[in-house]
């Protein structure tokens, strides 16, 4: 079950009060008052159930406080030693739900860059409205093939895993198909930030802001862009998506956030919503690429020297 849930056997989530890395700690506390609870109402202090568990003293410690995830096992040790066996399943739910809400990209890009492709190709087919919001990166389903490598080695860079860079640009391209699909709709908003940050050569970066005109154009593709002279009515903190109406997914350095609360879904949504209404689009956006382009191609041409 998710943070703010009742799920089965009364273990009772925190309702979220705030998004990303927040909630998820948040989460992480509420199941470890949770054990406390049930120690507690079994009699136990936490020196007697680590010796009648062989654990050392601070295990239980770290679990109560959040400080320490625990493992399906240890969940199970748990109920079983202080008779709440019936509380199993409910526990195993919560750290699941955590488990998910919060996918560490060093465990998911561990196999090298293209396994989370095809993830996330799956997950595309899966869904019918797509709405992203980037302040930093060309968001993936719109990259060229240039500026995807560009992408992939920062993470390669980053992150120490395999260089399947080819492989994994080629998943992305063919990730890219979904674009073409009639029953598929996508409203991406953008910040001119997004177009001029340096995170490739400025030659692919022309080629990178000449495929994002010739998408817009599609009849299921809705671009925005926020210009610089644009008033904020919500600051652009960070980028994410909203999957339906069933998922807000958010890249941090460290982790890939799934949230899936009601309240956060609202949330996500009004956001975008909000940022959506200062964007421009159709001509006056690709004003605002065409004049990115023109301050790039001074740049272009001396490295092309």
């Amino acid at each position: 079950m998710l943070p703010g849930i009742s799920p089965p056997g009364g273990t009772t989530l925190p309702s979220n009060r705030t998004t990303g890395v927040t909630s998820v700690h948040e989460a992480r506390d509420a199941l470890g008052k949770r054990l406390r609870e049930l120690r507690q109402q079994a009699g136990m202090s936490g020196r007697q159930l680590a010796e009648s568990l062989s654990w050392p003293p601070s295990k239980v410690s770290k679990l109560e406080n959040g400080r320490q995830a625990p493992t399906d096992d240890d969940l199970r040790d748990w109920t079983r030693a202080t008779g709440n066996e019936g509380e199993t399943e409910a526990l195993l739910a919560s750290l699941h739900t955590l488990e998910i809400q919060h996918a560490e990209w060093r465990r998911q890009i561990k196999m090298g860059l293209k396994p989370h492709q095809q993830e996330m190709a799956t997950l595309d087919a899966q869904t019918r409205l797509f709405r992203g919001f980037e302040s930093t990166f060309i968001p993936g389903l719109l990259q060229t093939a240039e500026y995807a490598r560009a992408r992939f080695a920062q993470s390669i860079t980053v992150f120490k895993v395999r260089n399947d860079i080819n492989e994994a640009v080629a998943a992305r391209i063919q990730r890219q198909e979904v674009l073409y699909k009639p029953d598929k709709r996508f409203h991406f908003v953008l910040t001119e930030a997004a177009l001029r940050y340096r995170l490739c050569p400025p030659e692919i970066m022309l080629g990178q802001l000449d495929r994002l005109v010739s998408l817009s154009s599609l009849p299921n593709v809705k671009l925005g862009i926020i210009g610089f002279e644009t008033a904020y009515v919500v600051a652009p903190a960070h980028g994410f998506w909203l999957l339906d109406n069933d998922r807000v997914m958010v890249e941090t350095f460290s982790a890939e956030l799934n949230l899936a609360q009601p309240q956060e879904l609202a949330l996500y949504s009004g956001i975008f919503d909000s940022l959506a209404a200062v964007a421009s689009y159709g001509r006056p956006a690709r004003a605002i690429i065409n004049r990115v382009v023109d301050d790039l191609v001074p740049d272009a041409s001396e490295s092309g020297e």
